[in-house]
Order: structure tokens, then C-alpha cells, then sequence
């Protein structure tokens, strides 16, 4: 039976030298026994799986809102696509997949309702009050907000690389938000798959979701020369007229360019720099990650997100929808500061213990899902609803 010392003489045996180790990790905040079947890395997977905040992602919005379509990405289908393919990235690259893993799920639970709409509008309302950013506040939920295993220790205790993973960029941050991590510690080649994960799967689902709701056309995507390289692959191999088909394989290609690119051009950057060990990944104080692509097909993957950007991102259709996100976002949080009894208790009793008002209201909005505060705005505005 494989039980947990046994994973971990297996990690030893065949991760390569520079990968991060769950017998190695620097630990929790508040010590626990390990577990009998689990190493650290996968147990905090399962309690990132197992929080609210996790479930909430279903109803968050990545870029078309949740009731615009069943098709469309939501943050959650997003994050496990961002799993997937870190998992691939990293059992390619002998890297720690249990560790890839868990930074993934956890990496958008910070994210508000609504989609990056609704986080710049965090950021205004919170730019005098402490700051927001969506990787600061992922870390307070797990630290903080997530509260399954009290009185013994706030939040769920995660080890100190999935918590130091979900930096992903170190220094950008406000430092409270990161209290307990030492942030001159570089990061682990596992946070920076998971980071690459990340911009590989929106690089490829937005297209997806761009070409199926119409907003974005194929002649739009063809300014890309990433996009027009993979549909030519995909017009070669999908028979004329199966129009659902050649999406799917273009999308599909998307996702292989980047992830073949990206796994050469990183084996060939290890093997140039020699790590040893895990010490001398985290003491690196190169100006690029290790985990990159090639400096030709960042170029590409550069021009699909301009084109994203102008073509979808900043189409008449997303604005519209987004702008009004923005201000409704702005009518709730200024009526919660003002008026805080308005929400549930537990967010008032943190205002009584001397948390600032502005950053429980953060917490509070934040955490929503895009229906619940379409809900709670009807409640407080709509005076046919109750």
C-alpha cells in the first residue's frame, strides 16, 4: 500500500532535482500530524477543493456572464483547465504535479463576480483603503476567510508553497496581504506552471468562447498569427462545413503550440542554468522566469492577446455588459460602507472586532457570485423586491 511516506520515497525517486518535495516542505503556519495516506501537497488540494470559495467559481464569470450562455467558461471550468494543464506541464518536466495542482485551484478564488470588470472596479473602490488584488486576496481566503477548522487555526492552513505559489508575481503586492511569506524567496518552478497554465488555458478558451458566442469572428482571430497558424492546421484536418469541429481543433492546436513551446524552451533553460536542488531555483535572481516561453513565440502568443484585446475583450458587447457591472459593483460596495448592518452578521461582528470596514466589504463583495450580487443589488435598489 502506498501510504504517505512511501508517495514521498516515490516523489524522491523520480522528480528531478530541482522540483519541489512534499517531504521537504517548510510546513504550516500551525503545525498538524501529516497524514497517513496524503502528503501535504495533496491534502491542501483537497481542502482548496473542499471551500466555499472554491464552489462559488461556478457562478463566477470569466468573460461572458453566467447567464449568457451554458457554454461559456465560468472561473471554475477555467481553473480546471488551468489544472489540467499544469499537470501536464509538470509531469513533462519532473516537477511536483500534486503542488502544480493545488496552486491552480486555489489560484482564482480571489477573483470578485463578474470578471476582470468587476475587479478593476475593486481596485478603485479599495485604491485608499489597503488595495485589492485578486492573487492577495486568493491568499486571504485561504488564510483568513475560509474558516472550516476553528478554534484550532483561521483559514485552511495551507503549506507554505502552495500559499508562496499563489504570489505567482512576488514583489507587485501589497505586503500585508502576504504577512508570513518571505518575499524575496524566488518562486518554485511549480508556481510558475501554474502561472503558465493559466495564460495558456485563457489564451485558447477565450478564443473558444469568443468564436462561439460571434463576437469574435475568423477573420478578426487571423490578425493573430498564432491564431492563423493554428487554423490552418485545423481547416487541414476537419472536413468542410463541420463548423463546431473546426473550433474545437483550432482551440485544441492553441493549446499544443503553446504547451510544446513552452516545455522545450524550459528543458532547454534547466539544462543551461544547472539547478541543483530546490535552494537554488528559489535563490535565483534571473530577470525572466526559468518557466517561459521561447522568445520568438512570445512574440505569437504577445500578438493573440492584442488581438483578444481589441477584438473581444474590447468589443461593444463585452463593454456594455461590463460597464454596467462597474457601476452597479461601485452602488453596492458605497452601500455596504455606509450602511454595514446590511450584511450577514458575521461580516458586522468582524467590524465590531476592529476589521476596517472598507476591507470586510471587500471580503464581502469579492467573495459573491455573479448571481448572488445581481440578487443583493435588486434587494437593496428594486423596490418590487424584497
Amino acid at each position: 500500500m502506498n501510504d504517505r511516506k512511501q508517495l514521498e520515497a516515490i516523489e524522491d525517486a523520480h522528480l528531478a532535482p530541482y522540483a519541489m518535495r512534499a517531504g521537504n516542505s517548510v510546513g504550516r503556519a500551525f503545525p498538524e500530524a501529516e497524514h497517513d495516506y496524503r502528503t501535504c501537497f495533496q491534502r491542501d488540494r483537497d481542502r482548496i477543493i473542499h471551500c466555499a470559495a472554491f464552489r462559488r467559481l461556478q457562478y463566477k464569470t470569466q468573460v461572458f456572464l453566467n447567464w449568457e450562455g451554458d457554454h461559456f467558461r465560468t472561473r471554475l471550468t477555467h481553473t480546471i483547465e488551468v489544472a489540467q494543464a499544469a499537470r501536464t506541464i509538470a509531469r513533462a518536466l519532473a516537477l511536483n504535479e500534486d503542488l502544480c495542482e493545488a496552486v491552480s485551484l486555489a489560484h482564482d478564488l480571489g477573483h470578485t463576480p463578474f470578471g476582470h470588470a468587476g475587479e478593476h472596479a475593486m481596485r478603485d473602490l479599495m485604491r485608499d483603503h489597503g488595495g485589492y488584488e485578486h492573487n492577495g486576496q486568493s491568499l486571504r481566503i485561504v488564510d483568513e476567510l475560509e474558516r472550516h477548522y476553528q478554534p484550532r487555526f483561521p483559514g485552511l492552513n495551507l503549506t507554505h508553497e502552495v500559499r508562496h505559489g499563489l504570489m505567482k508575481h512576488v514583489t507587485d503586492y501589497d505586503k500585508p496581504l502576504f504577512k508570513g511569506l518571505t518575499t524575496r524567496e524566488g518562486p518554485s518552478l511549480e508556481a510558475q506552471v501554474a502561472n503558465f497554465a493559466d495564460e495558456i488555458s485563457y489564451n485558447a478558451h477565450d478564443v473558444d468562447d469568443g468564436i462561439d458566442s460571434k463576437v469574435l469572428t475568423w477573420q478578426a482571430g487571423r490578425k493573430s498569427e498564432l491564431f492563423a497558424e493554428a487554423e490552418a492546421f485545423a481547416r487541414a484536418n476537419v472536413p468542410e462545413g463541420e463548423d463546431d469541429l473546426l473550433r474545437y481543433q483550432l482551440v485544441r492546436r492553441l493549446k499544443d503550440l503553446q504547451v510544446t513551446d513552452l516545455l522545450e524552451h524550459t528543458a532547454r533553460r534547466l539544462k543551461e542554468e544547472g539547478f541543483s536542488d530546490v535552494r537554488a531555483v528559489l535563490a535565483y535572481a534571473g530577470k525572466e522566469p526559468v518557466v517561459d516561453f521561447s522568445p520568438a513565440f512570445k512574440a505569437k502568443v504577445k500578438g493573440l492577446k492584442v488581438m483578444l484585446f481589441n477584438e473581444l475583450y474590447m468589443s461593444r458587447t463585452v463593454r456594455r455588459s461590463m460597464e454596467k457591472v462597474t457601476r452597479f459593483m461601485r452602488q453596492l460596495f458605497e452601500r455596504f460602507v455606509s450602511e454595514p448592518y446590511l450584511m450577514p452578521g458575521g461580516f458586522v461582528k468582524r467590524i465590531e472586532q476592529r476589521v476596517r470596514t472598507h476591507r470586510v466589504v471587500c471580503d464581502y463583495i469579492a467573495g459573491m457570485t455573479d448571481r448572488y450580487a445581481k440578487e443583493q443589488y435588486k434587494k437593496l435598489f428594486d423596490p418590487d423586491v424584497w
